[in-house]
This record gives structure tokens, sequence and C-alpha cells, in this order.
């Protein structure tokens, strides 16, 4: 391979990397916030379930006031039954004893059912709590390791940016500037492998003579371009690649 050749292939692969962790890069913060969204909808259904068993607890402790309240009254009620003259009056306390047991009867059924919603909603927040804190570790375990990344990204592009600036300076300015208009009408890439008479880039045929140049080992060989979507071309053995 020449040496404008290779030069200019090693900046192909400069710029290919470049890409791939760039376009790396603009993968992470949707990553990140894929992370955020995921904990927030968790957040707000444990919050949720908290606000439940709040409310729960406090329709309990209002029942619990009421149900002491009436049995409190009913004591009462009970106690002016021995102050009673009339047959009329004992009938009318008799048939208040009755409304207020009732009353303190459903009192107590709402109770024991406000009670087993608390038994199951008790269980059901302990569960979450203790999956919330798995998932905070998780998540701060992946953000950081989505940070580390994008740190290490930074120094790798940095690197490799300085590589690029060097490679550029040894190659010939129409050169360079061929290849970059090649790479911009090409998508990132202006300098592909060719193998078994076919250009890697466009993926066709390439002439055999042409196929045939490029195959020689001569140290000042020119650049070749497909004749089909102008890309700069060399010879690569691929089976050599694959081992």
């Amino acid at each position: 391979m020449g040496v404008k050749l290779r030069l200019i292939n090693a900046l192909q692969k400069i710029d290919t990397e470049i890409s791939r962790i760039n376009n790396r890069k603009k993968m992470l913060p949707g990553e990140l916030a894929k992370l955020d969204e995921t904990l927030q909808v968790f957040c707000a259904d444990f919050e949720k379930d908290q606000k439940v068993l709040e409310e729960l607890n406090k329709a309990h402790k209002e029942r619990e006031e009421k149900l002491k309240r009436g049995l409190e009254n009913l004591k009462k009620t009970r106690e002016r039954l021995s102050d009673v003259k009339t047959n009329k009056e004992y009938q009318a306390i008799l048939k208040e004893i009755e409304v207020t047991e009732s009353k303190n009867s459903s009192m107590e059924d709402e109770i024991l059912i406000i009670m087993d919603k608390l038994d199951q909603i008790k269980k059901q927040v302990k569960v979450k709590e203790i999956e919330l804190d798995e998932r905070r570790r998780d998540y701060g375990s992946k953000k950081q390791r989505i940070e580390q990344e994008l740190t290490e990204m930074d120094a790798e592009i940095a690197s490799y940016l300085e590589k690029h600036l060097l490679l550029k300076e040894q190659i010939a300015p129409d050169l360079l500037k061929k290849y970059d208009t090649i790479k911009i009408r090409s998508h990132g890439v202006a300098v592909v492998a060719a193998w078994k008479e076919i250009c890697m880039g466009c993926h066709m045929n390439i002439p055999p003579q042409l196929y045939i140049e490029l195959q020689k080992d001569q140290k000042d060989i020119d650049i070749e371009y497909c004749p089909h979507c102008n890309r700069i071309i060399y010879w690569e053995d691929q089976h050599k690649k694959g081992e």
C-alpha cells in the first residue's frame, strides 16, 4: 500500500471511530432520560400507595373516634333508663338505644373493612419500599456508568482528534480536499476496501483491470477511485481480516 493511500486510509479509520463515538454519545442522554423516567414512574406509583395508606389510617382513626363516641352515647342512654317515669319515655329510649347500637355495629363493620384494606396496603407499601431502594441503587449504578462512559468518550475523541491533526499535516492538500468532499457526499465514508472485484462501499463490481492494479504491492501506487460511488478504494485480504 502506497504512502498516500496508507495515510488517507488511517485518516478514514480515525474519522470512523470519532463518528462511532459521537453516535454513541448521542444515545447516552436518551438512556439516562429513560432511567430517570422509569424511576420517576415507580416513585409516583409508590407515593400513590403511600397516600392511600395515609387516607386509610385517617379514615380508621375517624371511625374509631366515632365508635368511641357512639359507645359513650349508648352507655349514657342506657343509664337514662333508670330515670324514666312513663312507658312512652321508656319506649323512646329503647328506640334510641336500638338506633345507636345499629350505628355502632355499622361503624365496627366499616372499621373491619378498613383494617383489612390497611393490612393489604401496608404489605404492598413494604414490598415497594424494598423494591424502590433496589431501583435507586440500580439507577445510581447505571447513571454512574453512563457518566463514566461519557467522560471516557471525551478522552477518546480528544486523543483521536490529536492523531487526526497529525495525519492531516502529512497529506497533500488536494488529496485532503478530495477526501473531505467524498466523505460529505458518502455519509462520512470516503475510503473503502475492495474484495473479490467488489467495492465494499457501494457493493458494485469494479473493472477486473482496476482490481488487479489495486492488488499490486507498489509503494508509490496512485490513489484509485470506485467508478460507481467515486470513493477511494484499496485492496484488502478479507480472509486475513477475519483471522
